[in-house]
């Protein structure tokens, strides 16, 4: 199954938009597909009721959630992962619920029908990228970009060669781009590449 042919029945929810700076807070994101109930990247965030809030006002409790995806293992994009007990929680090599860890390689992992894993290494060479089909189109939550604006030249990149490979990969499949610092943007030619 290639990245295009994802199912288009998903529900995104942006439940905090992230930023950086003096501060800095992940961009967590509630993807709903069927009986999979995912969010995404639940890190470092002013209170935990940025999260819980407007989570609640979705009608989804905490508990309800079935998978968690981590983008990569910064704490700002990991710390508040215990929220959601109940859920699998995914990263590049692996799914772990309770005290079960189950090896498996991110790229092509699908949760659900329109959600699927794949590795976009840069940032750090373990990040992974959720693309989610939607009746409006792919939809990528990443880290591959912190906001619309890049950076152009990521400063914590491990890899800037990988990080360039990585989101033109992105770019070839995603109509809008939720990255891990910023609202989410329709990629354009000003994008950095």
């Amino acid at each position: 199954m290639t990245e295009l042919s994802l199912d288009r029945s998903a529900r995104v929810d942006v439940l905090a938009t992230g930023y950086a700076g003096d501060r800095v807070a992940s961009t967590v994101i509630l993807v709903r597909d069927g009986d999979a109930v995912v969010v995404i990247d639940p890190g470092m965030v002013a209170s935990r009721s940025a999260i819980l809030d407007p989570l609640a006002a979705l009608a989804v409790r905490p508990d309800q959630v079935t998978d968690v995806v981590l983008s990569h293992h910064h704490p700002d994009h990991t710390i508040n992962v215990a929220l959601f007990e109940h859920a699998r929680v995914h990263d590049f090599w692996a799914i772990y619920k309770d005290d079960v860890w189950q090896d498996r390689p991110a790229e092509g992992f699908a949760i659900a029908p329109s959600i699927r894993l794949i590795e976009t290494p840069g940032h750090t060479p373990q990040d992974i990228t959720t693309l989610i089909g939607t009746p409006d189109g792919i939809v990528a939550a990443t880290h591959v970009w912190w906001t619309a604006d890049g950076p152009a030249t990521d400063p914590f990149a491990s890899d800037s060669g990988q990080l360039s490979a990585s989101r033109e990969r992105v770019l070839a499949v995603a109509q809008l781009v939720i990255p891990g610092h910023g609202p989410a943007f329709r990629p354009d030619a000003a994008t950095p590449r």
